[in-house]
């Protein structure tokens, strides 16, 4: 057995432990709210609903992409670095990073000086996306 495919199997059995000590947290957690307060069909639906755009927003191509590579560059990237990973076009790119940055996963920061350089950071919202999605699509790919 190679060494990538040990740390491979090794790194998945620890975000696999991880993912179960968490979802149990998360229940009891719901468990307990149950018992304190008793919550209705339609106060989960709204709770749901309220989801639903952000969900929306990840799923579309390149936005998850755009987070993982600002976390992965310790959180900051200029345009045409993120362009040139992603190989992507300007105008798309453009689209998806004034998207993420109107729901407020990344701050856009530009410096006037010439020449004009644009860096996208991930704001508090944007990293704790990344930490709370990854292990959940390394976990789905590994059943």
């Amino acid at each position: 057995m190679s060494d990538s495919i040990a740390l491979s199997s090794e790194l998945r059995r620890l975000v696999e432990v991880r993912i179960e000590q968490t979802v149990r947290g998360v229940e009891d957690t719901l468990n307990r709210i149950q018992e304190a307060h008793a919550i209705t069909p339609k106060e989960l639906k709204a709770d749901l609903k309220s989801l639903e755009e952000s969900f929306n927003i990840l799923s579309q191509k390149w936005s998850l992409e755009i987070l993982y590579i600002l976390f992965l560059t310790n959180g900051a990237a200029r345009f045409n670095e993120l362009k040139r990973v992603l190989e992507v076009n300007s105008r798309t790119l453009s689209d998806k990073l004034r998207t993420l940055q109107g729901h407020g996963y990344i701050e856009r920061n530009v410096d006037p000086e010439p020449p004009l350089r644009v860096e996208y950071t991930l704001t508090t919202r944007g990293k704790n996306t990344v930490l709370l999605a990854l292990p959940l699509l390394y976990y789905s790919r590994s059943t």
